[in-house]
């Protein structure tokens, strides 16, 4: 099973962060994405190119998106997530980040 979240940066569709079965991590901008004049990279470790990159484990930068202490436990608690489940946090908790970077899940049916 692969989990899938959109990266939506400065509100703008962005890319695609995937975790495949194995675990491993892939992130990818859009096409659309990269061919807009005033596009931005998430980070400066994933630069704006179209080769997808690739980690066997979170990237640190995603990572980081994800909240500690009292608010990490109130995510926990309200939905019930492994906290080791890094994809999951992301995906269930960063859907309204403080910075230009924010991530939701894919629809179950939704393609790109």
């Amino acid at each position: 099973m692969t989990r899938r979240g959109k990266v939506f940066i400065f509100n703008k569709f962005a890319g695609v962060l995937e975790e495949s079965s194995d675990g491993g991590y892939r992130f990818q901008y859009t096409p659309s994405y990269l061919a807009k004049p005033n596009a931005k990279a998430a980070s400066l470790t994933l630069p704006l190119r179209t080769e997808p990159f690739h980690s066997k484990i979170m990237f640190p930068f995603f990572d980081g998106l994800i909240p500690e202490g009292w608010l990490l436990n109130i995510a926990l608690k309200n939905w019930k997530i492994d906290p080791h489940d890094r994809m999951e946090l992301l995906l269930k908790v960063c859907g309204d980040c403080i910075g230009a970077v924010h991530v939701e899940p894919f629809p179950d049916k939704e393609d790109l």
